[in-house]
């Protein structure tokens, strides 16, 4: 039996090597997605590890202690810097004997005059005039630091030597271990850096509901179609003596064998392009190329679960065969669907109703929110696949009451014949409309929130912010020529400097005082009253994830007590720069405020402020876009898969249809009626219950309202309904060459 299965599997005909061919096909793109999902998890992971070192010094972090008994303390404080929108980690270490600990990536620590940095910054530093960047790192390059410390090949590090006084001002502190704390294990106070457990959460099911759920429809689509056009002829083998048992392993071995070939092309094919995929920002930041590995477990699964799973689904395809081989004829209506399917739907929707009304779920842990939340949306989706045979049946209802061709009335029949088949085929883009609405809607909303821009920038891209945020930090007055010098930088149209005051003034504002010569020149921070000389002023640039802050160059802001003289002796806070926003101007402000101020916190500009506060939004929307560019194709295949796997199913009745006089136009009809029906009903369900969805989200989390979704977002719906229809249309030459008279007969 094994060697009939391969002679026929191999040597059947031209129809058997291009059907195997199409089955391998659409298992080889399934495949190579599937497995780009699975090492994209691993090195989303990997990156998020080698954060832990960077972790250093917070209370929430941990290290292994030292074997040796003498640990001198190493002076460490890490800092973030910045050019041009893209931040850069600057670490200073000071060490207090030859026993201090080294950080992971270096050969030695650093001398005072040295520096070494991440091979993107050594390639930044070079490309950039010194003015501009290298003035603010003193001392020259002792080397590299290895990728094995690095989160991705794209990260902007450096790490300076220095004195242990001075890494002191820099409000430092000594440490005698490195962390090895993820951001994702760190727990109380944690750096501002990687992904904490909550995020790694919703990472990891997002990439698990939003892509492994389609891929996995889609090669169950493939496989079914492999087992499903084989049917008629076991059933004439059952006639002419063949078992049961031999039906069933013969079938076995044709499906394994197309099957493992298509597994074999998806995983080259997934070689080939992992330099590619590397590349791809999937939350932000490239992969080192080592890190997108796949474990022995996931090999195993792959390469052993999806022919095994083709063999069940052939075994389950031939259940009639190898009942009776008569079975294939005597096909009898299954039984409706019925309205119990809705309860997974109601379900998830309930629990998330719960979350939104009935609970405190902002009170409980970080990682336990994100499992509420993705417990409900998971639920939401089985409720779609599960509920979408009750939904296409009612649709078949609604259509054969309007239906006034025969088109319309046989593809009605049909649909409420199997409607479990025929949701079958459109569950891909229904689940990928639901992805689409529920990610789109809530990061429009927050964005709506934020002003309607997530990253919005108030006044100009060159307005550089110096703010001396701890009291170690507050200088008492500027370096000399300090700020001529920044007026004299080409580009600079004024420089503002804010002194802290220590009590309050009579209008009761706490804060800082300016004088408003210096205001009128910098006017993204608001305007003097006439005849005022110094001014209270209390700026807010945002920073938060949503962030409320009205515009300050509108602020009118009260006039102060103070003279100028007793205005300029207080300690200064702030220095605000504002600038014509050319990168060169910018970069060579904060180049100069941070070689003028090295105890300072590093300059900013209000854009970066902004930007800071929704880095973790932006991140999740650059998910949100790659796992929409990414689940909307394997929608797509997934489509066309059951669309010719259904036509497999009904070549001999529509052979039989088109003998009695039925036009080959009808029967395009029917397959397009039959497919769009469902696919209309389940995209309008998918797109309410994702409304619905994201509305509970945001109303249990940040207690928001929904807001109206993006032109983008009906324009992705659109083209994704018009692509279906393209692929719908594109299975008409295979209707009619397998409708041809001469496939009524019984093979």
């Amino acid at each position: 039996m094994i060697r009939l299965g391969l002679r026929l599997a191999i040597t059947g005909g031209r129809a058997v090597v291009a059907r195997a061919a199409l089955i391998a096909g659409a298992v080889a793109v399934g495949v190579a997605l599937l497995l780009t999902t699975l090492a994209a998890s691993h090195a989303f992971q990997t990156q998020n590890e080698r954060y832990a070192w960077l972790e250093t010094g917070y209370p929430g972090a941990h290290a292994a202690r030292s074997t040796t008994s003498a640990v001198d303390p190493l002076w460490w404080s890490l800092r973030r810097d910045g050019y041009q929108g893209e931040e850069i980690g600057r670490l200073d270490l000071a060490p207090t004997g030859p026993h201090a600990p080294i950080p992971p990536g270096l050969s030695s620590l650093p001398r005072p005059g040295q520096y070494y940095a991440s091979p993107a910054m050594v390639k930044l530093l070079r490309s950039v005039p010194h003015e501009q960047l290298r003035d603010r790192y003193p001392g020259s390059l002792a080397g590299t630091i290895r990728d094995d410390a690095l989160p991705a090949p794209n990260t902007l590090l450096v790490v300076i030597g220095r004195r242990p006084a001075e890494v002191a001002a820099l409000g430092g502190k000594p440490i005698t271990t490195i962390s090895t704390t993820s951001p994702s294990a760190c727990t109380g106070e944690c750096a501002p850096i990687g992904t904490d457990a909550n995020g790694m959460v919703l990472v990891l099911g997002v990439v698990a509901a939003a892509l492994l759920f389609p891929v996995l429809i889609f090669i169950g689509g493939a496989t079914r179609l492999s087992a499903a056009r084989r049917e008629q002829r076991f059933a004439a083998m059952r006639l002419v003596g063949a078992t049961p048992q031999q039906v069933t392993r013969i079938s076995t071995i044709e499906s394994v064998v197309a099957t493992a070939l298509g597994v074999l092309i998806g995983l080259a094919v997934f070689t080939v392009a992992r330099p590619a995929i590397a590349r791809l920002p999937f939350n932000g930041s490239t992969f080192f190329l080592q890190d997108l590995r796949l474990t022995s477990t996931d090999l195993v699964a792959v390469c052993l679960g999806i022919p095994i799973g083709a063999a069940v689904a052939a075994r389950l395809a031939l259940r009639r065969v190898t009942i009776s081989p008569l079975g294939v004829s005597r096909r009898v209506t299954p039984r409706p669907p019925s309205p119990v399917r809705l309860l997974p739907l109601v379900a998830g929707t309930a629990w998330m109703v719960y979350l939104a009304y009935g609970s405190d779920i902002t009170d409980a842990r970080s990682d336990m929110q994100a499992y509420a939340y993705l417990l409900g949306v998971f639920t939401v989706m089985i409720g779609l696949v599960v509920a979408g045979p009750w939904l296409t049946m009612t649709a078949s209802r609604l259509l054969a009451g309007r239906a006034a061709r025969p088109a319309g009335l046989i593809a009605a029949r049909r649909l409420n014949d199997d409607p479990k088949a025929a949701f079958r085929a459109v569950s891909g883009p229904v689940l990928a409309v639901f992805i689409a609405t529920v990610s789109l809607g809530t990061i429009t909303t927050i964005a709506a929130y934020n002003r309607g821009s997530v990253s919005a920038a108030e006044g100009s891209k060159g307005v550089v912010v110096q703010t001396m945020y701890s009291p170690d930090q507050v200088v008492a007055h500027l370096p000399d020529q300090m700020v001529a010098s920044l007026d004299a930088i080409p580009g600079v149209r004024g420089v503002a400097v804010l002194h802290r005051t220590a009590t309050a003034d009579r209008w009761g504002f706490f804060g800082e005082v300016v004088e408003c010569s210096q205001l009128t020149a910098v006017r993204v921070l608001g305007r003097c009253p006439p005849g005022a000389s110094v001014v209270a002023v209390k700026p807010d640039f945002g920073g938060a994830i949503i962030d409320n802050s009205k515009p300050l160059s509108d602020a009118v802001w009260p006039t102060s007590s103070l003279t100028i003289a007793r205005a300029t002796a207080l300690p200064v806070d702030s220095i605000v720069v504002d600038s014509s926003g050319a990168p060169a101007t910018v970069e060579r402000v904060r180049t100069l405020l941070e070689r003028d101020l090295p105890h300072a916190s590093a300059p900013e500009t209000v854009s970066e402020i902004r930007a800071l506060g929704s880095k973790l939004l932006d991140n999740y929307r650059q998910l949100a876009s790659v796992v929409l560019f990414t689940s909307l194709p394997i929608a797509g295949c997934s489509l066309a898969v059951n669309v010719a796997g259904g036509l497999s199913e009904r070549r001999r009745p529509f052979s039989l249809l088109r003998l009695t006089g039925v036009p080959l136009t009808t029967l395009r009809r029917v397959i397009s009626l039959e497919t769009v029906a469902p696919l209309l009903a389940g995209v309008l369900v998918a797109a309410g219950v994702g409304c619905a969805m994201a509305a509970l989200f945001l109303r249990a989390q940040l207690d928001q309202t929904l807001q109206p979704l993006p032109v983008s977002y009906y324009v992705l719906v659109a083209a994704g309904l018009l692509a279906s229809c393209a692929l719908i249309a594109s299975m008409f030459p295979l209707l009619g060459r397998t409708t041809a008279p001469e496939n009524a007969r019984n093979d």
